[in-house]
């Protein structure tokens, strides 16, 4: 963590957080964010301080270790840092605030379905998840039950999605404008105006060209199937049209069938393809 505390003198503090959702971009933007000559972003992505609840317990939380992921760096206007959970913990919004009431929050939002499968895929991949999807997602509460009274860091895979209970908890600690919110495919398919836009809420100048990248995406061993797919949609539903009334969206993509389908095969395709070359490598390995 290598920062320099001499930063942070005469009350200096983080300027923007990205605080969400898990599986929704951040990974992306964060890098995009690196960047840019005007922005110091933390050592490393997710750091993961206002979710710590021993952090918090006697009432004088430790800043300093906060600050320690920070680098001196004279050329840069703006702190910030991406840990997705913000959105999420409950406590975290105030505990924002009370370090720095002029934090700005960011949020990427993706649609919920494709997010929760997203997030069993990631835990799948990496060992932390044995149920299948339909099992997990049926389990959910009663395994998210042994975390209480806090949130479930892993298997929270629809309770995730419910984002205007969330986004009312960071509204009762920030105001409107101070919180900027965007789709995750929107950042996706169209970076360099999405970046404008952050840059544009940061106050900071516009970033130069970028080159799309492809940041963090796990490879789907399979396509979500469509009996999951339809039980999500009627979780979702009401949930999604109170987000467009919320947000003055429209989100119909997001519960249509033809979207989701035509999503899935070109995600399960590019994963495909992906793994190709990897294959080829180890062909051509073994026989030489």
């Amino acid at each position: 963590m290598g920062g320099d505390s001499l930063f942070f003198e005469k009350d200096r503090r983080v300027d923007f957080v990205i605080a969400g959702t898990q599986k929704g971009g951040t990974t992306a933007l964060d890098f995009y964010l690196r960047q840019h000559s005007e922005i110091g972003m933390a050592d490393c992505k997710e750091v993961h301080f206002f979710d710590r609840e021993e952090y918090f317990r006697d009432g004088t939380p430790p800043y300093s270790t906060y600050h320690a992921h920070f680098t001196r760096n004279t050329s840069c206007k703006l702190l910030g840092e991406a840990t997705p959970i913000y959105m999420y913990w409950h406590d975290a919004p105030r505990r924002i605030r009370e370090y720095n009431p002029d934090v700005r929050i960011i949020v990427i939002l993706r649609n919920p379905i494709d997010r929760a499968y997203s997030h069993w895929n990631m835990l799948r991949a990496t060992g932390m998840e044995t149920l299948s999807f339909r099992e997990a997602i049926h389990r959910e509460e009663e395994r998210c039950y042994e975390a209480l009274p806090c949130q479930h860091r892993l298997y929270s895979y629809v309770d995730r999605g419910f984002y205007v209970d969330q986004l009312r908890r960071i509204w009762t600690c920030f105001p409107e404008d101070q919180t900027l919110c965007l789709k995750t495919e929107n950042l996706r398919d169209h970076p360099q105006r999405t970046l404008e836009d952050v840059c544009r809420f940061l106050r900071i100048n516009p970033p130069n060209s970028i080159v799309p990248q492809e940041v963090h995406a796990n490879l789907y061993a399979c396509s979500m199937r469509r009996r999951e797919r339809d039980y999500l949609r009627r979780v979702f539903e009401c949930e999604i049209r109170n987000l467009e009334r919320l947000l003055g969206w429209d989100c119909s993509d997001w519960l249509s069938e033809t979207t989701a389908a035509r999503k899935t095969m070109v995600r399960v395709t590019n994963s495909i393809r992906r793994l190709i070359p990897r294959r080829a490598r180890v062909l051509r390995y073994q026989s030489s």
